[in-house]
């Protein structure tokens, strides 16, 4: 089983793990994505998730041979994950930083609304990244990138 599953088993963000494995969270994104761990930092994560140091070793072994031990269903998933999870942040923000420039300006200037602009310019912005999440993903997202490949090279992936 990979680090990235058992983390996302146990419901943590890779900041968690590195706290938990006193690893960096560089470190943590280094050997999720595939690239080899020193021997400390194996053993340390071997630690944080009780199973054996020659599990992750042999998996550290076939994750060098091959460039990715997970199926291509699976890198698809975790990217949508990523992305629908960047997106609710970057909504999250919208909101308290407009929230904190309409007490701003009607503190200080209320008879100005200097604020309405600022939220609609990035209010289209949002609009923009919810329409590619929401929208236009589902339409050209990884499984239509394949398919589209699978075309071009006239043959299975």
């Amino acid at each position: 089983m990979s680090i990235q599953k058992m983390r996302l088993q146990r419901g943590w963000s890779q900041q968690q793990l590195a706290d938990a494995s006193g690893l960096s969270a560089r470190t943590v994104q280094r050997i999720e994505s595939g690239h080899a761990g020193s021997v400390e930092s194996i053993k340390s994560l071997a630690a944080v998730f009780e199973v054996d140091f020659s599990t992750l070793v042999s998996e550290e072994a076939m994750t060098e041979q091959t460039p990715s031990t997970q199926s291509s269903q699976e890198r698809i998933a975790f990217r949508k994950a990523r992305r629908v999870r960047d997106y609710y942040l970057h909504l999250l923000i919208y909101l308290a930083a407009n929230a904190g420039c309409i007490a701003i300006n009607l503190f200080t200037n209320p008879q100005t609304l200097w604020f309405v602009g600022l939220s609609l310019f990035w209010g289209i912005g949002l609009l923009a990244h919810t329409l590619r999440i929401f929208v236009f993903d589902r339409y050209f997202d990884g499984q239509w990138e394949r398919a589209y490949v699978e075309k071009l090279l006239k043959r299975p992936l």
